[in-house]
């Protein structure tokens, strides 16, 4: 079930109270219960009263365990309390609290922990009332949480800070925790005797024991299955049953200090007071990994979106540098013209319409670039090959002239059309021949730019081959990722626009090495039809 099907955000799948336990926690549930009660009854029952050898150090160990696994299952739901601002949790956390404090007096009247056959203060019937307190107060503690956990699904979240609700609600469990000690120690004589002696249950030990504790824990059972079922409402279940299985096993296999049912009976408290704690440490490991997925998706976003629009930038940048380039050229030509003795009005008239050529150009590349990155449907016409080269060399002529660099077409006049956008791909070949361009000047040597169209495997394959310093092996690949550049004042975008381009137009650009030296940049295109 999605959370949009169970009427839950997407934040709520993070908030204990309202995340849905999987499948597979309601089975770990079950087992867990059933596993209990099988060991419980297959060894405890047959067992009971078998008694080994005391270990006198269990009882203040399990004392102890249980405290202290109470006290940091409160603690835990606190925190979460204090992010979440949920009446429920105040309220499981502080039934935990109490079920922590109520241990410290049990302990205390436990006949035999401090002195030999009886307890450090109250008398024989003190310690089975604690029992039943804190029992019973638990028991209250999850009702309260069922029946809150459903009414904060459409309260808003508490405005004010968590400091105080904390410290008030602990200051009322401390109060009733000393005025439950104060009843069963002070006001034990208007008890009813629930017990024989120190050891032995009285036969009024189910109806002021067991009913009581029995019915709040069917009660929290009832509502909370009723109710929709959460990952924490799921192992309070869980412990309700867990409460619910010790009380026969205490009346029936426990009467005798030290026995096998006895020791059952601590175990399983110790199993009921650990169960939410280690389900609480591993959901919130769960919301620490995804936390920390979330925090990492985040920054490579964020590394992404700075990451394109360095692209879109430098894009900008590298593209329209050379029409800017070309306009400033003709500009100082059409100038010259003029400032003749004598000015040539038609060769500056001409130049200047090639500036506006260049300027209208420049838009055209900055549109295409724009599309290219907003993944727009660009406009494709009929595409000759040949013309495009041949175009494209026209517009590049100043510059190979300028550095005495020597152009070889080999056109292919059975080539079949294709379809793309004539900018983009102008775009392209561009990059390419401006590279070579630039790779030869570096060096000395035959400048010799080879440019040709040719039909192969179905695909129309443009190769730009120079005689210039070449790509290295290890730089193969790397030299189409973005910002990756192998010349000193390069921006490392043009290749990689290159190549977005041609896969765009559902293509494949590489380069191999040139022989004897420099290299070879190739696009390979479908044709039309």
């Amino acid at each position: 079930m999605t959370s949009t099907e169970s009427g839950l955000s997407q934040e709520d799948i993070f908030v204990l109270t309202r995340a849905l336990p999987g499948p597979a926690q309601e089975l770990l549930a079950i087992a867990l219960v059933f596993g209990v009660l099988a060991a419980a009854v297959s060894i405890s029952w047959p067992l009971a009263g078998m008694q080994p050898r005391p270990v006198e150090a269990f009882l203040p160990i399990y004392l102890t365990v249980v405290f202290v696994t109470d006290l940091i299952t409160a603690v835990f739901l606190f925190a979460q309390f204090s992010i979440l601002r949920t009446r429920a949790l105040l309220v499981a956390a502080n039934g935990y609290v109490f079920a922590a404090l109520m241990m410290i007096p049990y302990g205390l009247t436990f006949p035999g922990l401090f002195e030999p056959g009886r307890g450090l203060i109250g008398g024989p019937q003190s310690s089975t009332w604690l029992y039943v307190l804190r029992h019973s107060g638990f028991a209250i503690s999850v009702l309260g949480f069922a029946v809150w956990k459903d009414l904060d699904l459409n309260t808003p979240y508490w405005k004010f800070r968590a400091r105080e609700p904390i410290a008030l609600s602990i200051a009322l469990t401390t109060t009733l925790v000393l005025v439950a000690v104060f009843i069963c120690v002070a006001g034990e004589a208007l008890l009813p005797a629930v017990m024989l002696d120190r050891f032995r249950h009285g036969n009024t030990w189910p109806y002021y024991v067991g009913t009581p504790i029995a019915s709040l824990c069917f009660c929290a059972l009832i509502v909370l299955w009723i109710r929709r079922r959460t990952v924490l409402g799921l192992w309070l279940m869980v412990v309700m049953c867990l409460y619910l299985m010790e009380l026969p096993l205490t009346y029936y296999t426990a009467p005798v200090r030290f026995s096998v049912g006895w020791y059952a009976v601590r175990v399983i408290e110790v199993i009921s007071s650990s169960v939410v704690l280690v389900i609480l440490l591993h959901e919130i490991s769960k919301l620490y990994a995804r936390l920390l997925r979330a925090v990492r998706t985040q920054q490579r976003e964020r590394e992404a979106r700075l990451m394109t629009g360095d692209a879109v930038a430098a894009a900008i940048a590298h593209e329209i540098k050379q029409p800017l380039s070309a306009m400033i050229t003709r500009a100082d030509t059409g100038i010259r013209w003029l400032e003749r003795s004598t000015p040539d009005l038609v060769k500056a008239t001409a130049e200047f319409k090639q500036i506006a050529a260049d300027g209208h150009r420049a838009g055209v590349v900055i549109e295409s670039i724009r599309a290219n990155f907003k993944n727009d449907p660009h406009t494709r016409t009929s595409i000759n090959v040949d013309d495009l080269i041949r175009e494209t060399i026209a517009l590049l002529r100043g510059d190979l002239r300028k550095n005495r660099i020597m152009v070889q077409l080999e056109p292919n006049a059975d080539l079949p059309s294709i379809i793309g956008d004539r900018i983009q791909l102008q775009q392209v070949l561009l990059n390419l021949i401006t590279n070579a361009i630039d790779s030869m000047t570096a060096r000395d040597g035959p400048r010799i730019l080879s440019v040709k169209s040719e039909c192969r495997d179905d695909d129309i394959v443009v190769s730009v081959a120079d005689t210039g310093t070449g790509i290295g092996s290890q730089d193969v690949e790397r030299v189409f990722n973005p910002l990756f550049t192998t010349k000193s004042g390069g921006m490392g975008m043009g290749l990689s626009i290159c190549r977005s381009i041609i896969e765009a137009h559902n293509g494949q650009l590489w380069v191999v090495p040139n022989a004897p030296r420099g290299a070879v940049f190739q696009f390979a295109l479908r044709p039309l039809g």
